[in-house]
């Protein structure tokens, strides 16, 4: 301990020797102002000993106020020069100053913006915002095709003979493109020579452009199958579609753990405008107003004839898909851009790259902090500590068990119920819910690169808010076609708020615990992606029976007028 106290003494006197006091940050200027100056104290104006003598007669007083008051009181014996202290108390008003200034640094931002300044740096410093645009558009191409889809329901049932069950067996549809990502483990597992990952994700944004322009064309047709009428083209479409996104969450996502952490937060923003561009379409499209039974004749004794009329939308769902389609286009362009561009390499953060996005971070990037690491801001410690969130092994788990059990309703439930929970309240009501809940992930996503969301608490609280908004929309789908407020006003506007809320909390929970788990290293993201899929998957074939095996879930009789 002695040893040690004694180098630190000498690393003092040294600093002070080499100069190292903070000289060169003052002009030329200010020092021959200085030496002019009339009004300096009488004791400011006595010759100082040397740095030599300096060292000879206080280093026993240097040694206590470095053991006693720390580094700024051993540091401050090194003002030995009027000048200094001069400059010292003009430019600072008399105020105290620490060992920043006499070691060439920055002071830290006062207190109070402390936490704005660290938020704002995180945003924007040490980032390419190329990248940053690239990971957008390729995190567009992961559900897209399937949120359009799903956005064009409201339309669909209207057509469609499966009616408000429709979603159900599109949802099932979605689920069984999880053999996409039970496919790509098998061979990564299996295959002696590994493939690129690269090479699956080109392949399978390929497929989902593919599907949305042909679903453009088919949406429409229908089959016999054991005498009923099925949209099977638009069910075998809806697959190749999810077998984009499904497969997304073990293999897009990951691949982005090999870049710098605010770039998985920027691709998790294009995988929620993969919901809001189709949401914004959808919304300038409409859905042509509730159907009305307009009267159309009279019979000779008397009986009026009524017939359902609907108005049209601004244009249909032909042309949606289209706009799908480009997107998709778009999307490819953007990845093959992130996978070849050394510009994009250069945003690298992984220590080693394996296949099958194993990855192994080094431990000064293991978070989106490690990149704004100032030489000696010994206030922001602490924070930077905080930012890890390293967990405990029971955590890791109930972290992992939490986006599973979020996965099972917002993934597999919430579409297939929310034409029961809605369209009691109208056509509007319906297109309203399903447009603005989509519109809700990506400004959650966005609200995550500014508010912190790697705490544990917050998650909880945040779970418990989505289970009583759960508990409200399968209050209203389970008593369909009579919901609570069915008819007034207050019931449509409380089914919107709660449905945009509810989608809205759900993917800012689900983007902090992906956020976690990426600290975490190793293939925690992988692990995160497989237990989003297998909670859809139980999800969705669960509610498929319930709602065409069991009267749980009733629509009402909208053949007659």
């Amino acid at each position: 301990m002695h040893r040690t106290q004694n180098i630190n003494i000498h690393n003092h006197f040294d600093m002070c020797d080499n100069g190292d006091t903070g000289k060169s940050i003052y002009k030329q200027q200010q020092w021959n102002d200085l030496f002019h100056d009339s009004h300096q104290p009488l004791e400011q104006q006595k010759s100082l000993p040397s740095v030599a003598q300096f060292q000879r007669h206080y280093e026993r007083e240097v040694g206590n106020a470095l053991t006693s008051f720390g580094e700024d009181a051993a540091i401050s014996v090194c003002l030995t020069s009027q000048s200094e202290r001069l400059t010292a108390s003009r430019l600072t008003g008399g105020y105290e100053f620490g060992n920043e200034y006499l070691l060439n640094r920055d002071p830290p931002p006062p207190p109070h913006q402390r936490k704005f300044s660290n938020i704002m740096t995180d945003a924007v410093k040490n980032r390419n915002f190329l990248v940053d645009l690239l990971a957008i558009f390729f995190g567009i191409g992961t559900w897209i095709g399937v949120n359009g889809t799903f956005i064009q329901v409201p339309l669909l049932v209207k057509e469609a003979p499966e009616s408000w069950s429709l979603p159900s067996y599109l949802s099932v549809a979605v689920q069984i493109g999880n053999i996409g990502p039970i496919a790509y483990a098998l061979i990564q597992h299996f295959s002696k020579r590994k493939i690129s990952d690269a090479l699956f994700i080109y392949i399978l944004l390929v497929i989902g452009t593919l599907s949305a322009i042909f679903t453009s064309f088919f949406y429409i047709k229908t089959v016999i199958i054991n005498g009923e009428e099925r949209s099977l083209p638009l069910y075998i479409l809806t697959f190749l579609s999810a077998l984009t996104a499904c497969t997304s969450s073990v293999l897009f996502m990951p691949y982005m753990g090999r870049f710098k952490e605010f770039y998985l937060v920027t691709y998790f923003v294009g995988e929620g405008l993969s919901g809001l561009l189709p949401s914004v379409v959808s919304l300038i499209q409409g859905v042509g107003g509730d159907t009305e039974c307009v009267l159309v004749n009279t019979t000779k004794t008397g009986e009026e004839i009524d017939e359902k009329k609907t108005s049209p939308p601004l244009f249909g769902t032909m042309e949606f898909f289209i706009f799908i389609f480009a997107m998709f286009i778009c999307s490819v362009i953007a990845f093959t851009m992130l996978d070849r561009l050394k510009i994009a390499k250069r945003e690298y953060v992984a220590g080693q790259i394996d296949f099958g996005n194993n990855y192994k971070y080094s431990e000064d990037n293991t978070t989106i902090n490690s990149s704004y690491n100032s030489p000696v801001n010994h206030n922001n410690t602490s924070q930077q500590t905080e930012s890890t969130t390293q967990i405990s092994s029971n955590e890791y788990i109930l972290l992992l068990l939490l986006i599973g059990c979020l996965s099972f309703f917002a993934n597999g439930m919430f579409n297939s119920i929310q034409s029961y929970s809605s369209l009691p309240y109208g056509n509007s009501a319906y297109h309203l819910s399903v447009t603005l809940s989509v519109i809700a992930n990506p400004v959650a996503c966005f609200m995550a690169i500014f508010i912190p969301h790697t705490s544990l608490r917050p998650i909880y609280a945040l779970c418990s808010l989505c289970a009583i908004l759960t508990a409200y929309v399968f209050t209203t789908a389970c008593m369909s076609p009579i919901p609570p407020l069915h008819g007034t006003n207050a019931g449509e506007i409380i089914v919107i708020f709660t449905w945009t809320l509810l989608i809205g909390a759900v993917s800012y929970t689900k983007l902090s615990i992906s956020s976690i788990m990426r600290a975490q290293g190793g293939r925690s993201l992988v692990w995160t992606g497989g237990l989003t899929q297998i909670g859809a998957l139980l999800g969705s074939v669960l509610i498929f029976i319930l709602i065409n095996y069991t009267n749980t879930f009733r629509e009402s009789d909208t053949n007659s007028c």
